[in-house]
């Protein structure tokens, strides 16, 4: 079904695209299987960034699938409002398991910009249960993405994501971003420099006094701005500046999750642990939405110490969904069954040789990866910022090849189940593409 070209396109409002250009030339896909999108046209693409970053294990599972067909005709739906269901707990301890116990509890939603506002919500709600009602004001850093909720785009450090939206919420401030082309680039994993410029959170703290700062949320890899990772030792001197104030450290790891950096989060990769982290995405290999907010067990317990009845007014519809729930179940099956962390850490290293060939090519003025993501940042054309980068996405589609683009940067985040071929197919079709480009 819905093999060809729909009769009318007009009625759907597609979200961060450009509609009108879309629909004069619409890129649509109609199946997958393993790394491979097929068009209506009946061509196969390569796709080299796992949909949106949340297909870690490769399109069409059957695991995955069955799990889902099994739980819609057994339970479509059960409210977690007073009510549960066996699926939601096993899966909360599956995922404890999954994090190294790291964790103590989990709480769901239903994207990734819930999770992070779930996050914010839980730090501000933490420190008012223990008397430091004061503490309201929440940190993000520049160029930062945390979602569309009014809470992520707050933090959030992406102008065109924040310009339209009005004033946002009160108390957020923003440390400097991370990026430094002139010193930094063509970096191989963490970059050298940089790692002075946690030390902006001194001068925040300075300014607002420690006593006023709930959390400091920050994405471990900042994927949706262009893959910009941290300099060397730049999350572990966060976290320590964080314990010196009593201030959360939030990590968004709704990209980085699930075996990005072939680890199980970035976190495990860097060595730091958050007090809490959003993520989604790739939870349930992207099969059904879902997200999910690990917390320590310490600020879950300050909710348990006060009187009895609901201890946070907060959740969602579909919290724990019970199709999400049999999602994410199968997917954890899939990376311990197929061993895809593995074969991740074992293909990192063709992917960083493969990403470095293209260097030198038309255009090309960085390259960088960490695990098995990676930027491309191209020159702009003058006066038109993202021109290049917008006509490289339509011509890898052309040669059939997914990619991301933010700006005039292509991301890449192919699903974790490649191969040297796929590798190789990737990278040969890109350097084609920037050959290409004007």
């Amino acid at each position: 079904m819905y093999e060809s070209r729909p009769a009318a396109m007009s009625s759907f409002w597609m979200p961060f695209t450009n509609n009108r250009d879309f629909k004069r030339d619409p890129r649509l896909l109609v199946s997958a299987k393993g790394m491979y999108y097929r068009d209506v046209d009946g061509r196969e693409l390569l796709d080299g960034a796992a949909g949106l970053w949340c297909v870690p294990c490769g399109h069409g599972q059957p695991k995955i699938a069955e799990a889902i067909a099994a739980m819609a005709g057994q339970l479509d739906y059960a409210p977690t409002f007073q009510m549960g269901h066996p699926a939601a707990f096993e899966l909360a301890e599956r995922l404890m398991e999954f994090s190294g116990h790291r964790f103590g509890h989990v709480f769901y939603t239903g994207s990734g910009s819930e999770a992070v506002d779930t996050a914010l919500k839980i730090a501000l709600a933490y420190h008012r249960a223990r008397g430091e009602g004061g503490r309201t004001r929440l940190i993000g850093r520049e160029r930062g993405y945390h979602g569309v909720g009014f809470g992520g785009i707050s933090v959030g450090g992406i102008g065109a994501n924040r310009k339209h939206f009005g004033p946002l919420l009160p108390g957020v401030d923003h440390l400097r971003h991370t990026h430094d082309l002139e010193r930094n680039a063509y970096a191989r994993g963490e970059p050298e420099h940089g790692v002075e410029l946690a030390d902006d959170l001194e001068r925040l703290v300075t300014l607002h006094d420690p006593s006023t700062i709930a959390a400091v949320i920050v994405e471990p890899v900042s994927g949706s701005t262009g893959v910009l990772i941290p300099p060397k030792g730049y999350l572990k001197r966060l976290r320590e500046l964080c314990d010196r104030h009593g201030i959360l450290l939030i990590f968004d790891e709704v990209i980085t999750g699930f075996g990005r950096l072939t680890t199980p989060f970035a976190g495990d990769w860097f060595g730091v642990e958050p007090d809490l982290m959003a993520t989604a995405k790739g939870i349930t290999n992207g099969a059904v939405p879902m997200g999910a907010v690990f917390s320590k067990s310490f600020i879950h317990d300050a909710f348990m110490e006060g009187p009895a009845g609901i201890e946070l007014f907060h959740g969602y519809t579909y919290s724990g969904h019970p199709l999400a729930c049999a999602a994410a179940l199968a997917t954890l099956d899939v990376f311990r069954e197929q061993g895809v962390l593995e074969n991740a850490a074992r293909m990192q290293p063709y992917f960083e040789e493969a990403l470095q060939s293209l260097r030198g090519l038309p255009h090309v003025i960085d390259l960088r990866s960490i695990g098995i993501i990676a930027g491309i940042e191209l020159a702009p054309i003058a006066g038109q910022p993202g021109a290049r980068g917008y006509a490289a996405l339509k011509q890898a589609f052309a040669d059939g090849l997914l990619i991301r683009i933010t700006g005039d940067i292509i991301a890449l985040s192919p699903p974790l189940v490649l191969e040297k071929q796929h590798v190789d197919e990737l990278f040969g079709k890109l350097a084609k593409v920037l050959t290409q480009l004007a």
